[in-house]
């Protein structure tokens, strides 16, 4: 977790500003899940990145979502995710789309009706792959979801991150420098994009 304040060139001070990181595979050593811990080493001082885990989330059945049948996992879910200022989304892709798992965590997110976690959360969206387009159609996908659950996405620059396998050395550190100022380019970035989409926490 990193934290600190830094002064822009307008002189403004940025806050502290918490973010929840989504990784969407489950597998302990995936290239997305290095790809978070990157992301969170070059992140600027003023973002604060918590992983959330996603694994434990049971199947949403709306029958559940009512009285004292809530599953706690859910609740604790969407409790957490409230609390942050924003989102980061960091995923593979499963045949053209995002992995199950982070789907259900989305929808776990976006209910009971009216009470979505996701509303007005300014998010950024990091799709990983081995492949050469980097995860384009998860990417997409994932951006439909997050435009109908009114989340303000990051534009650029964008993040089709392929050829995972050369991206990290055996200690999980850049491979590479150009990747390096790739991924510090993007979290300054989206500091700025929350700063300026941010809506104040309840």
């Amino acid at each position: 977790m990193i934290g600190g304040t830094r002064t822009l060139k307008d002189s403004r001070m940025i806050s502290q500003m918490t973010i929840a990181v989504l990784v969407g595979s489950l597998r302990k050593d995936s290239f997305n899940r290095r790809a978070a811990r990157a992301l969170a080493s070059v992140a600027p001082g003023e973002l604060r990145l918590e992983e959330i885990e996603i694994g434990q989330l049971p199947l949403y059945n709306e029958d559940l979502d009512t009285g004292s049948e809530i599953p706690p996992a859910w609740l604790e879910f969407r409790k957490q995710v409230k609390r942050h200022d924003g989102v980061l989304f960091v995923t593979p892709e499963y045949n053209r789309s995002v992995p199950g798992v982070l789907k259900n965590a989305i929808d776990v997110g976006s209910r009971p009706y009216g009470q979505s976690v996701w509303n007005g959360k300014p998010a950024a969206v990091m799709s990983v792959s081995p492949g050469a387009i980097g995860g384009f159609g998860a990417n997409h996908h994932l951006r439909q979801s997050l435009v109908f659950l009114n989340m303000p996405v990051l534009q650029q620059p964008e993040a089709y991150v392929g050829n995972a396998a050369k991206l990290f050395d055996a200690k999980g550190g850049f491979a590479s420098e150009p990747t390096r100022e790739f991924f510090t380019k993007f979290m300054g970035a989206f500091a700025l994009w929350i700063e300026q989409n941010r809506l104040p926490l309840p």
